[in-house]
């Protein structure tokens, strides 16, 4: 995996998850002590056009990078970030647990159900100091639009500049998420490391229900101009989730996390990036 753009090189090793040699002699020379694997295919919708591909980074890659632990580093720590869409629909009104069986219903909640397993398989059968997360839905800047919030926020932006009619484009928006700022969820992964149990699954995410019709809603009404909210079958996915709520309490417990970002920050933040991105765009044409 590259590092981002903006941060030096110095110290840093290029390794492709699929190429398990190169991933090998990565692990082997750097020697870490602790290892966030958030590197994978991380759409739902995008699996369902490219299922084979993302089942094999999430799953392959996540097996490749393991392997390269136990022969290298087996005392390392390793975070290996999964998806709480691994557990699919759950009961409306309801907070899923930790120990609630899985169903995934995209390519993508099946990838990352697999990976959760491989995880779990190498802390009992190695020994390894693996934690697993099933991480629900997170939002902030820097997310690209191909997600739900900055898909909205892209929208509005073009709106108010002009570019486009007044119209937002959804999809399925009948639908229930647990939705937490990515800043947070970045915090409750850094305790993790420090502080969560070796061998331990958790649920990350506030436990807060939030209907895509409400965040449809807040967005709108803070762009500059008035939108018109039209449904696009296009967007629709072939299979959703229409509840998706986690209980964190064991997260909680554990490292004494707790979301701190409103989501009406999260949302500010997020639009104002997409009006900075296209006011700094070279002008077409």
């Amino acid at each position: 995996v590259a590092p981002p753009a903006e941060l030096p090189l110095d110290g840093w090793r290029t390794a492709d998850l699929l190429d398990a040699r190169s991933l090998d002699e990565a692990v082997a020379t750097v020697r870490p002590d602790e290892i966030a694997h958030l590197a994978g295919q991380s759409s739902a919708a995008r699996s369902f056009e490219q299922p084979v591909e993302t089942f094999r980074l999430n799953v392959t890659g996540t097996w490749n990078l393991l392997e390269a632990v136990r022969r290298h580093v087996p005392r390392a720590r390793v975070l290996v970030v999964g998806s709480g869409e691994a557990y699919g629909p759950q009961p409306e009104g309801s907070r899923v647990a930790e120990d609630a069986p899985f169903n995934p219903v995209s390519p993508y909640a099946l990838s990352k159900a697999a990976a959760d397993a491989l995880a779990e398989l190498h802390a009992r059968a190695y020994g390894l100091d693996v934690i697993r997360t099933r991480s629900f839905g997170h939002t902030g800047p820097g997310q690209e639009p191909r997600f739900v919030v900055p898909a909205f926020a892209q929208q509005i932006a073009t709106i108010e500049r002009g570019a486009a009619d007044p119209v937002l484009r959804v999809g399925n928006l009948e639908v229930t998420r647990d939705l937490t700022d990515v800043r947070d969820i970045v915090r409750a992964y850094i305790l993790l490391l420090k502080r969560g149990r070796a061998g331990e699954a958790y649920n990350v995410g506030q436990g807060e229900a939030m209907k895509l019709t409400e965040v449809v809603r807040r967005l709108a009404k803070r762009s500059r101009v008035k939108v018109r909210v039209e449904v696009d079958p296009a967007r629709f996915r072939p299979a959703d989730v229409p509840w998706l709520v986690g209980d964190p309490s064991k997260l909680e417990r554990d490292t004494g996390w707790r979301a701190e970002i409103a989501f009406e920050r999260t949302l500010d933040d997020v639009l104002e990036e997409w009006r900075g991105r296209l006011a700094s765009a070279p002008a077409s044409g």
